[in-house]
């Protein structure tokens, strides 16, 4: 079937659903976003027919779930999509979100893959023959392979305590923030300091909003060390090079919090002291709700001091590298903590303290099922080998630490693709040579393991 044939299965073209009942698709990736789009020109590149199905359109992760200053927080030079690699005039500077969403949709203007878009699959599972079938808002097709490459971040988490907020209180998730406009006037309680959380404490602090900031137990890097970004010194050490079987907790290493920092205005650290000496009010982590009372762990140093210590250590290693190479690095002194919680506040009431607004910066959830497929573990995790499930046939694309850092991130993304995407025309040329030794149906022969 041809990437036209494939589209038309899929109502994308006015002949409307032509393909079903027809052949097999030979590839199905399922997610138009930098994951998809990436795996697309792989398989185009080695000729394989496929075609990619975004249940929105192109960049609408970016587009509608990030806040209006977001940017990204790893340098321009790290968008290295395969075939596309970032070219503009500022490698250093971080892309804000209407340039990504740009980025995204320049690439498949150049590449023009074979995109459905506004489509959602709704339903996979494999067929007693070995073929996949998708039920999808635009019908139903097969297909010899699937590639699921929608990401992690599925369904916004929000903790049942919630619902024990006073009714007049504004809860918005992060994904949903744009702006500090949006939210009523008064002050604002965020709970969670990952990425999200940090930047949009920083986003209310800096409109001259009232924040208060429930810590949790992330981590954080400093932008700049010793003359450079911190992202440059670690891709200089191979850091994000390193894969996942190099680790002797590797199913801990997939679930940890990213460091906190921004590259907005050009970069800069989030010190979460720094707020609070100028005025924002933090807490330990949010652990009960009861009415307009809140208690939090008494944590709050505990959490400070361990982020402070991740960064101070990633400036040893930083340091262990310049000496053991020689580089001529400017020094630089060392952070000096510039406020301390002398008294750690274990309780908060919203309306003495004026709060109006509440933001959840707790993440997100996966939601896989969708996936009839024995490959989940205990967790709802894909259990796989760089992408590659015990269900052959069955892959996954831009999962957090698929094999290193950078998987699902757009530095690194690509060449997960490039891996996975050698092993599904291997197993078409395998499968082609079994249907014809066999005389099996070649969606049959196809399901054969590998290796």
């Amino acid at each position: 079937m041809s990437s036209a044939s494939a589209i038309r299965a899929l109502g994308a073209l006015p002949s409307g659903l032509t393909g079903r009942g027809g052949a097999p698709i030979p590839v199905v990736v399922v997610g138009g976003g930098q994951a998809g789009l990436s795996m697309s020109y792989c398989l185009g590149r080695r000729g394989v027919e496929h075609v990619v199905v975004e249940a929105n359109r192109v960049g609408h992760e970016w587009r509608e779930r990030r806040w209006d200053s977001f940017c990204l927080v790893t340098p321009n030079w790290q968008c290295r999509l395969p075939g596309y690699p970032y070219e503009g005039d500022d490698p250093d500077g971080f892309m804000v979100r209407d340039e990504i969403v740009r980025y995204l949709e320049d690439y498949v203007s150049l590449f023009r893959p074979p995109l459905v878009e506004g489509v959602t699959v709704t339903r996979l599972r494999r067929s007693p023959t070995g073929v996949f079938e998708l039920s999808t808002t635009a019908g139903d097709v097969t297909a010899e392979q699937v590639v699921v490459a929608t990401g992690p971040y599925h369904t916004p988490s929000v903790p049942p305590m919630a619902q024990r907020l006073p009714d007049d209180i504004t809860q918005v998730h992060s994904s949903r923030y744009r702006s500090p406009g949006q939210l009523p006037g008064g002050a604002v309680l965020v709970v969670g300091t990952g990425q999200s959380g940090c930047q949009i404490a920083e986003d209310l602090h800096l409109a001259g909003r009232q924040v208060h900031l429930a810590v949790g137990s992330a981590p954080r890097v400093a932008r700049f060390y010793r003359g450079r970004d911190c992202v440059a010194w670690l891709d200089d050490m191979g850091h994000y090079d390193k894969s996942i079987d190099e680790f002797d907790d590797a199913d801990a290493v997939r679930m940890r919090v990213n460091h906190y920092v921004t590259g907005r205005d050009g970069g800069r650290d989030i010190d979460l002291r720094a707020f609070a000496r100028d005025g924002m009010r933090l807490y330990g982590r949010l652990t009960a709700i009861t009415g307009t009372g809140l208690e939090f762990a008494d944590d709050l140093k505990v959490n400070l001091d361990h982020a402070d210590a991740v960064a101070e250590g990633i400036k040893d290693a930083i340091d262990a590298h310049i000496t053991a190479h020689g580089i001529d690095a400017p020094t630089e002194p060392r952070y000096v903590p510039v406020w301390e919680p002398n008294e750690q506040p274990r309780a908060l009431d919203l309306e003495t303290a004026g709060i109006t607004s509440v933001i959840w910066s707790t993440g997100f959830r996966r939601d896989h099922r969708w996936i009839e497929a024995p490959v989940f573990d205990g967790r709802g995790y894909p259990m796989h080998w760089r992408g590659a499930t015990s269900t052959s046939g069955l892959h996954f694309l831009g999962l957090p630490w698929q094999y290193s850092w950078g998987s699902g991130r757009f530095e690194a993304v690509g060449r997960d693709a490039e891996f996975l995407a050698d092993h599904i025309d291997a197993s078409r040329r395998l499968a082609d040579v079994c249907g014809t030794l066999t005389g099996a149906p070649s969606e049959l022969a196809s399901a054969l393991p590998i290796g």
